[in-house]
């Protein structure tokens, strides 16, 4: 009796082992085929802007190191959500979504029939955090946040956004929920339209992430009014931050990463956040973004999905508390 007990926990042990190997052997067949056919980098925005920037700068060394085409495609819509609903709808392993992950997080609290449940997509790796640039034309009668809001509660502020929702959008809410000026969102498809437009004097300003932005401020098209990091940056530092001016507690930025499909095979989601981080890590590129006034920042999927969660939860306080008022003041 003992000897057939041990001989059947043998024969089940083996086969669990032998299972195992197969599965890994799988998986890593799986993982050595991909890509198999040429990769495409969906960014819902307009080009010109700090999504389609970064998507441009990491296409070729991502395409190196994959062995295979990487193609850059401007879906926009719906503050991003239209060309988040084509990644979260392919199945075919190879879209990707390059957008605002702030964006991406709060889209279901702004948008109504939204084309994607939050858990059709699946977080690849961040790549690079932005802060936000508040900007003016230089012919506006303010020259820093303090006489910003002296003009803004006598004045109603027209405001520019790359879109309902967006981050920079949302951030302009907190100022006015901290602050009491008086203002009217103004949002546009996309961040490079928003700031041309502040720039010839349609609205009165724009806060939008730095990489876009900074061009515009060293042609001398676009004041600043202040960073949305609470401390200051090297390569900007002549520049007060927001959080000095009298908002300790307001920081935001644009922060840039990789979404998926969630039917996107886990071993395929590894080999390719892998690729993306040794390619967003190389000193040329980390070196470039830095000059525009971006910092490399990367992650695991998991941490990229936890930071959809805490995104979702702190502006969704936000946006509550709007009320009526996520486009602006009576």
């Amino acid at each position: 009796m003992n000897n057939r007990r041990q001989f059947l926990e043998t024969v089940a042990v083996t086969s669990l082992g032998m299972t195992a190997m197969v599965v890994s052997s799988q998986v890593q067949a799986q993982s050595a085929a991909w890509p198999s056919q040429v990769l495409k980098i969906i960014v819902p925005f307009p080009a010109g802007g700090t999504s389609d920037v970064i998507a441009r700068l990491i296409s070729v060394p991502l395409g190196e190191i994959l062995k295979t085409q990487v193609v850059v495609e401007n879906r926009t819509g719906a503050n991003g959500s239209v060309g988040a609903g084509v990644v979260a709808q392919s199945s075919d392993s190879h879209t990707m979504l390059l957008s605002d992950m702030s964006s991406v997080a709060t889209a279901p609290l702004i948008i109504k029939d939204l084309p994607f449940k939050p858990t059709d997509l699946q977080g690849v790796t961040m790549l690079a955090y932005s802060p936000h640039m508040l900007v003016a034309a230089p012919s506006q009668p303010f020259s820093n946040l303090k006489e910003m809001i002296e003009f803004g509660k006598k004045n109603k502020i027209n405001v520019a956004s790359s879109g309902t929702g967006s981050a920079n959008h949302l951030g302009m809410v907190e100022i006015a929920q901290l602050t009491g000026i008086k203002w009217q969102h103004v949002p546009y498809r996309g961040g490079a339209q928003s700031i041309a437009d502040t720039a010839a004097g349609v609205t009165h300003v724009v806060l939008n992430g730095m990489l876009a932005t900074l061009p515009m401020v060293n042609g001398g098209r676009l004041k600043v009014l202040g960073i949305s990091k609470r401390t200051r940056m090297a390569l900007v530092g002549q520049y007060p931050t927001i959080a000095e001016q009298g908002l300790p507690t307001f920081e935001s930025g644009t922060y840039q990463g990789i979404a998926v499909s969630s039917s996107m095979p886990k071993a395929a989601v590894e080999k390719l956040s892998a690729a993306l981080i040794a390619v967003i890590r190389s000193p040329e590129l980390r070196a470039r973004l830095a000059a525009a006034g971006a910092e490399v920042m990367t992650s695991t999927p998991a941490e990229l999905s936890t930071f959809l969660t805490n995104e979702r939860k702190r502006w969704g306080d936000v946006i509550q508390k709007a009320g009526k008022e996520l486009e602006g003041t009576a």
